[in-house]
């Protein structure tokens, strides 16, 4: 279940923007949703898919897909912040902690630079599992303006 921690899904013009405005949405990382996503992108990497080939890695354990965390972020942007009409032209990820099955992943993205001209934010992302970050990265949007 995906759960907004913030205002309700809205697009939030150029115009509007100001640095440090932040949203967020939480979901727990359910073994459906690892089924789904190796389907989707057909990586059917068994460290995610095979509980006893995983517990032979270095993680004892099957993870979710770190693409799939970071999935949550593009939700953010493209549904809050700055949300609808929102276009991504870069995004650079860490992938600094496994994410297993049942962890509830909360994406947060920050605005920290706006260029007015070119229409461009660049968004401080995260994605942490309780206090552990396990993905921090930076994107740079075209954001939607009024004009």
């Amino acid at each position: 279940m995906t759960t907004p921690e913030t205002t309700a899904t809205k697009t939030i013009f150029l115009e509007d923007l100001e640095i440090g405005m932040t949203r967020s949405l939480s979901k727990e990382i359910t073994d459906r949703d690892i089924e789904m996503f190796a389907e989707v992108s057909t990586d059917h990497n068994p460290v995610h898919l095979n509980d006893d080939y995983a517990k032979a890695t270095m993680f004892k354990g099957r993870i979710a897909h770190g693409m799939l965390s970071a999935g949550l972020i593009s939700a953010v942007i493209g549904e809050q912040l700055p949300g609808h009409g929102t276009i991504y032209l870069g995004q650079s990820l860490k992938f600094l902690a496994p994410v297993r099955p049942g962890e509830t992943v909360k994406a947060e993205v920050k605005v920290t630079a706006i260029d007015h001209a070119r229409r461009r934010v660049t968004l401080e992302t995260t994605c942490m599992v309780g206090d552990t970050v396990v993905i921090k990265g930076e994107a740079l949007v075209l954001a939607p303006s009024k004009n």
